[in-house]
Order: structure tokens, then sequence, then C-alpha cells
């Protein structure tokens, strides 16, 4: 798994790029167009098609370093005591042609670790995955890592979901109140709904919450967080869970991302549902 301090490893190199003036940004990608002087090589002397030569071989020694980058990973990743499987042609071949792109070094450790997980047992990782992890940027790889620390797995299920509060739908109890249902409040807890929604057009969060079936009475429930489990007993019948759903390729990537675990927001639930839980 990427540890923290990876996943915030960019960040001294984030500031420079901020402090920088624009001019010099500009300046900066024109050397990685190949529209800046380097050793014998004059662009204003240069034809048009020694610059477009230029600029292609620049983006060839790139792409070359980034799939060299991200095979040294590999193989760091790769055990020598687990017998590894033939990965399929197809896939190797669309692998390696999205992973050349691939420049950003936390993102390519996450390319690795696929790598190396299917060399060990392949089939974890579709090529829709690969196709969504071209497009990822390092600031939603961040938002996912959040969502993650806040998902729960229910009992034995496998997949995970984002509980976002929960509702009492039928009773006599229902009548006593001004509301029925308990909203968690994802904001307060470093998840807007706007951070929902870039999950949502990343692929990896389904739009719109969802609810689960009315949850039986006085029957244990377990919470599966990344690092703790909870145990809750619904006091009546009628009550049941709001939650948000990870898409496929956010479970697939899920296996990749290490969770940022917020204990907050385990407290808030403890809190929040002890009027219609017993909380242990």
């Amino acid at each position: 798994m990427t540890s923290q301090s990876e996943l915030h490893s960019s960040e001294p190199q984030v500031d420079s790029l901020l402090e920088m003036s624009a001019r010099k940004k500009v300046l900066r990608l024109g050397r990685q167009l190949g529209l800046a002087s380097e050793g014998d090589y004059q662009p204003a002397n240069a034809s048009i098609l020694q610059r477009a030569e230029m600029r292609q071989q620049k983006q060839l020694i790139q792409r070359q370093h980034n799939i060299e980058t991200i095979y040294s990973l590999t193989l760091s990743y790769t055990p020598s005591d687990v017998t590894g499987a033939e990965l399929d042609a197809d896939w190797l071949h669309q692998y390696l042609q999205m992973a050349e792109q691939i420049n950003n070094r936390t993102m390519q450790d996450l390319w690795a670790r696929i790598l190396a997980s299917e060399v060990v047992n392949p089939g974890n990782f579709s090529v829709r995955t690969l196709e969504t992890l071209t497009k990822l940027t390092l600031k939603e790889a961040h938002i996912l890592e959040k969502a993650l620390g806040m998902a729960v797995k229910i009992n034995q299920e496998s997949r995970l979901k984002l509980l976002s509060g929960y509702r009492l739908s039928g009773g006599i109890g229902q009548y006593f109140r001004k509301q029925t249902a308990v909203n968690l409040g994802l904001s307060n807890f470093g998840m807007p709904y706007s951070h929902l929604l870039t999950l949502v057009d990343a692929g990896l969060l389904h739009r719109g919450d969802f609810e689960t079936g009315l949850l039986p009475a006085k029957t244990p429930i377990e919470l599966h967080f990344p690092a703790s489990k909870l145990t809750l007993k619904p006091k009546s019948g009628y009550l049941l869970f709001n939650y948000y759903r990870l898409s496929p390729v956010g479970e697939e990537l899920a296996m990749l991302v290490p969770p940022k675990i917020d204990e907050q927001y385990i407290s808030a639930i403890k809190a929040l549902f002890a009027k219609d839980f017993s909380v242990e």
C-alpha cells in the first residue's frame, strides 16, 4: 500500500511550482515542447519539422522514463517466494500503453502495485479500471483516500459503503419526531458534497445515495472500518441505513489506495446512532 508520506511526498515540489511566476511556468513548458535551446539545438534556427522531431524525442524519453520507473517499482513490490502467473497479452499491451503516460511519482507507485498484484493474482484490475486511473488526478486520489478511511463493510458483505446516516421508517415512534432522518453530515469530516461529486465524475462512486432494507430489531450489525469494528443493535425493526456506494472501479482501486482513517467520524456514528441503536 502507498503510505501516507508517499501520497504527500510531492507537496514540496507542488509548493515550489505554485510560487513560480506565470512566465517561468510557460518557459518551463517551452522546454518540454522542445522550444528551448539545448546544446547545439537552437529552435529559432530549426525548421518546424526539426522542432516537431525534438518534441517527439522529448515525449519518447519521458515515456520511457515513466515505464522504467514503474517497472523498477514493480520489482520492489513483487515477492520472490510466490509463484507468478502469465499476464494476459492484451491486458499487458494496454497496460503498458497507458502506464507510459503516467508522470506523477505517486500515481506511478499505484500503477506499479497494480502490475505486481496482477503477476501474483491476475484478474483483479480490469482495463476499465486502468482507463479510469489514467485520468485520476492526485487530488482525486486524496479524496478517494479520505472516503476509504470512512467506508465500512456491513457484516459479511464485500462491498464498501460510505454511511451518511439512517432513517426511521414506520412504527409509532415516527409520529413523535420532527425529523425521522439522522444525517451524519459528511462535510464535517472533510467529505463535502462537492467531493462526492468529484468521485462520481471520476467513476469511483455511484451517483445518488442508497438505503438498506429494514434492519432486524435487536440483531447485531457489524460495521467493519479499515482499522476497527463497531457493533450496532437496532432498538426497533423500522430502521435503515443511508449510504453511498463505490463503483466497481472504485472497489478495485480500494485495494491499492490506503485509507485515511478518521476516528472522529467513527465517534460521531457512535454518538448519533445511540438514540436508536445499542452501540458496542
